[in-house]
């Protein structure tokens, strides 16, 4: 077998198994807010649009997708970031973030340079087993220490950035919700046109936020002039934004010359999307409607949380996402396991998505919380975290 296979991590969820394992726990329901599952309910329209397309599961897909979803994608990347038009092999559909963010990798590291890839610290599990099983080696950026919260670009050394080929970049950040404004990522622009490396931007968060829009990677290129996005991807999905896990659709889009490579690598990997998933997603992509009142269920779940833990927990509400990113008084695996000991409470330790540099785990002490649940489980779980909290 592949021997970095062995590099590999084991997944955040199954050190929670084994965390929680044979732990007893009280009867109550139990409340999960580890995952980072959408719950709120699948919009009426596309579930229409996927009853009346079933016809098209007779049809082999193409990679390269249909023309009508491209354009559904440019059309909304235009509108959203104010972009100007956007050539189709700007855009590349795929089967949601995940696989892509982890196979965009494979396609673009040369190994016979010994690649770095760097990648903020706490960040997406993803991004590490791709670096490893390309050959790269993972860098994991330090934080920003005012806030913990943003990666510390500033601390990279040049000789860092002369070894990185792939940079990923989260934002709105999985866990902590922070966002890299325009300065930022045009920052990250330059040095990447000065030391040649790829900046692969995770945008899946980017629809749910409570007032201004976050802004993305393709739009600090546009305010720059740089209209091919050289050297720049972005990945988006309709997971987050239209509650829509189970239907794996998303894209990437930036640089053609880097896309026509990865089209390349993924009509050998045979990971095209169904015809009638691609036609329920040029759906989604045309509707803002079920966005705007996602965005509102979710305001409404931080409010409500916020005000029933915002006495007894260091925490605040984030820039954008569904997470919260609270401290824990003491070992956040304690505090984790305690809690769904005696609350029947999951949440996911914060050391479990980040690594140890220089003796230090930045996700240590904290715990990711997902509002994803219903209003109504989300109040209850905050109210056994805030009696957790105040026990003797």
């Amino acid at each position: 077998m592949n021997p970095d296979l062995n590099r590999l991590h084991p997944y955040p969820f199954e050190k929670l198994a084994k965390l929680f394992q044979h732990l007893d726990t009280p009867s109550m329901p139990h409340i999960a807010l580890s995952i980072g599952e959408p719950q709120h309910p699948a919009p009426a329209i596309v579930q229409q649009a996927l009853q009346d397309n079933t016809a098209a599961l007779s049809r082999y897909p193409t990679t390269a997708g249909l023309p009508e979803l491209n354009a559904a994608i440019r059309g909304w990347l235009e509108r959203r970031f104010q972009l100007p038009s956007l050539a189709a092999a700007q855009v590349l559909p795929v089967s949601g973030t995940r696989e892509a963010l982890f196979a965009f990798a494979q396609a673009m590291l040369d190994r016979s340079r010994a690649p770095l890839v760097l990648m903020p610290n706490p960040f997406y599990q993803i991004y590490e087993g791709a670096a490893l099983l390309a050959g790269g080696e993972p860098v994991y950026l330090p934080c920003v220490a005012e806030n913990g919260l943003q990666p510390d670009f500033d601390a990279v050394s040049a000789d860092t950035w002369q070894r990185c080929q792939l940079l990923y970049i989260c934002s709105p950040g999985n866990p902590t919700g922070a966002l890299l404004d325009v300065p930022t990522l045009q920052k990250l622009v330059r040095l990447a046109d000065e030391h040649d490396f790829i900046i692969a931007s995770d945008e899946c968060y980017s629809e749910i936020y409570a007032d201004t829009p976050p802004p993305g990677l393709l739009q600090a290129c546009a305010e720059m002039g740089r209209t091919d996005y050289s050297r720049c991807v972005v990945f988006h999905s309709l997971s987050k934004r239209s509650n829509l896990p189970g239907m794996r659709s998303g894209f990437v889009a930036g640089d053609a010359s880097l896309l026509a490579g990865f089209l390349r690598y993924r009509t050998y990997h045979g990971c095209a999307m169904s015809i009638h998933h691609q036609l329920a997603s040029i759906v989604a992509w045309n509707d803002e409607a079920h966005v705007i009142e996602n965005r509102r269920l979710y305001q409404q779940k931080f409010a409500a949380v916020l005000d029933i833990l915002g006495d007894v927990m260091d925490v605040q509400a984030p820039e954008a996402g569904f997470y919260l990113w609270p401290r824990t008084p003491g070992s956040d695996e304690d505090f984790a396991r305690e809690l769904k000991r005696t609350q029947n409470v999951t949440v996911l330790p914060g050391s479990y998505l980040s690594r140890e540099v220089n003796g230090l785990n930045p996700g240590a002490g904290r715990v990711r919380m997902a509002l994803v649940a219903t209003l109504d489980e989300c109040i209850e779980g905050a109210e056994r975290i805030r009696t957790f909290l105040q026990r003797d």
